[in-house]
C-alpha cells in the first residue's frame, strides 16, 4: 500500500502520482525540474520524499581524474518506498518501456552498487528496478534473522511485483542478489522473463563463505561498540556519487545489529534452489561468474549454467568488471534481455493468436 501524497515543498517542484503507479506506468521521468511527494516508510518510521533525480553532468577532467569521473553516475532516477506486509521497500526506477528488469545488489551493500548498469541498460531501452532488500540501502531494517532468510526475500520481490502491477519482468541480481532471484524463479517460474545472476552462490562457496560470514557476525556481536563507532564516523563522510564506492560506505554506517539481523538469515535459510529444482527451472538464463572469489567460486556459475535447462555461461575479468570496466559485460546482458523479451513477446502473439 501506498500512502496519498503530502504537498510537495516550496520552489520548482511539482507533484507526482503515488509511487507503486508511476512504478507500473512507462517508467522514469527524464532529466528536468526536481519532482518531490513523501511516502510512509512504516507506519512507525519518519516520512521520506520520492524524489527524480536530475544531476547535472559535469566537465572531463584531464588525466588520471578522467577515468575516475566516468565512475561518477549523473543520469536521472526514480526513488520510491513501497509499504508491503509492514515493511517499507526502498527502489529506484531508471528508463522507461514495458521490457522490465529487476535487480537485486549483494549482502550487506545497496542499489549504488548497480546504478551503472541501471543506467546503461536504460539508454538501451530496458526500464530497471534497482531494489533494496530488507536490511539494506534505504529499506526498512528488521533485527529479527526470520526476515533475512532468502525464501523470505523472494517471498517479498514477488509482492513487490504485484504492487508495481508488474505481471512479468526479468529478475537478477549479483551474489544474494542472484540467489534471490533464482527463488523468485522456482517460486513463480511463468512471471519471470529471465534470469542475470552475478556471481551465485552455491554448494562449492559453502565453506568460503562460512569463513568469511561467521567471523564478521561474531565481530559485529561482540564488537558492537566499535561497529557503532565505525557506523557514526561512516555517517559523517560525503557521499562521492561513484556507485560502489558509496554503497560500501553504506554498509559501514549499519548498527550491529541490524547487521548481524542480516547475516544470521543467511546462515538459518536455504541459500539456493535445490538440485531437482534448479535442473527442472525452465527459465531462459545468464551466468557471470569469475575465477578470484573464494566466496563466489568459478564452480558454482559453472554448475549452475549446466544445471538449468536454459542457461548461457559468461566469465568476468574480475570481480569488478562490471562495476568498473561494465562495457563487455553490459552488452552480454542487453543482448540476453533483448533476446529474452523478444522470445516473451512472440510468445504472448503466438497465444493471442490460437485463441483468437
Amino acid at each position: 500500500m501506498v500512502p496519498d501524497m503530502e504537498p510537495p515543498p516550496a520552489g520548482p517542484s511539482k507533484r507526482r502520482p503515488a509511487a507503486a503507479a508511476g512504478l507500473a506506468s512507462a517508467g522514469a521521468a527524464s532529466t528536468g525540474t526536481a519532482r518531490r511527494a513523501t511516502t510512509a516508510r512504516s507506519a512507525t518510521s519518519a516520512r521520506r520524499a520520492s524524489t527524480v533525480r536530475a544531476v547535472p553532468g559535469g566537465p572531463r577532467r584531464p588525466g588520471r581524474l578522467a577515468g575516475l569521473a566516468e565512475l561518477v553516475e549523473r543520469r536521472p532516477y526514480e526513488e520510491h518506498w513501497v509499504d508491503i506486509g509492514g515493511l517499507a521497500l526502498h527502489c529506484e526506477v531508471h528508463g522507461s518501456g514495458p521490457r522490465v528488469l529487476l535487480f537485486m545488489h549483494g549482502i550487506l551493500l545497496d542499489t549504488q552498487m548497480n546504478r551503472r548498469l541501471a543506467g546503461d541498460l536504460a539508454e538501451r531501452g530496458f526500464r530497471v528496478v534497482l531494489l533494496d532488500l530488507p536490511g539494506h540501502g534505504l529499506s526498512d531494517k528488521p533485527r529479527h534473522a526470520s526476515a533475512h532468510r532468502m525464501d523470505s526475500y523472494a517471498r517479498l520481490v514477488l509482492a513487490l511485483m504485484d504492487e508495481l502491477g508488474l505481471a512479468e519482468a526479468a529478475v537478477g541480481g549479483v551474489s544474494l542478489g542472484a540467489n534471490v532471484a533464482l527463488q523468485v524463479a522456482v517460486r513463480a517460474p511463468e512471471r519471470v522473463v529471465g534470469l542475470v545472476a552475478e556471481m551465485p552462490v552455491l554448494e562449492w562457496a559453502v565453506p568460503g563463505a562460512a569463513m568469511a560470514f561467521v567471523p564478521l557476525l561474531m565481530g559485529v556481536h561482540y564488537a558492537a561498540p566499535l561497529v557503532r563507532l565505525v557506523a557514526a564516523g561512516a555517517r559523517r563522510l560525503p557521499h562521492t556519487g561513484i556507485g560502489v564506492l558509496d554503497s560500501v560506505l553504506t554498509t559501514l554506517k549499519l548498527q550491529p545489529e541490524e547487521a548481524a539481523a542480516v547475516l544470521h538469515g543467511m546462515l538459518v535459510g536455504p541459500i539456493a534452489p535445490t538440485y531437482e529444482e534448479r535442473h527442472n527451472l525452465f527459465v531462459p538464463t545468464l551466468v557471470i561468474g569469475h575465477k578470484a572469489d573464494v566466496i563466489h567460486p568459478f564452480t558454482d556459475a559453472d554448475h549452475l549454467a549446466r544445471q538449468l535447462p536454459d542457461a548461457r555461461l559468461v566469465q568476468a575479468r574480475s570481480v569488478v568488471e562490471l562495476r568498473l570496466s561494465p562495457e563487455r559485460l553490459t552488452a552480454e546482458i542487453d543482448r540476453f534481455l533483448d533476446d529474452a523479451w523478444r522470445g516473451r513477446f512472440d510468445d504472448d502473439r503466438g497465444a493471442a493468436r490460437r485463441h483468437a
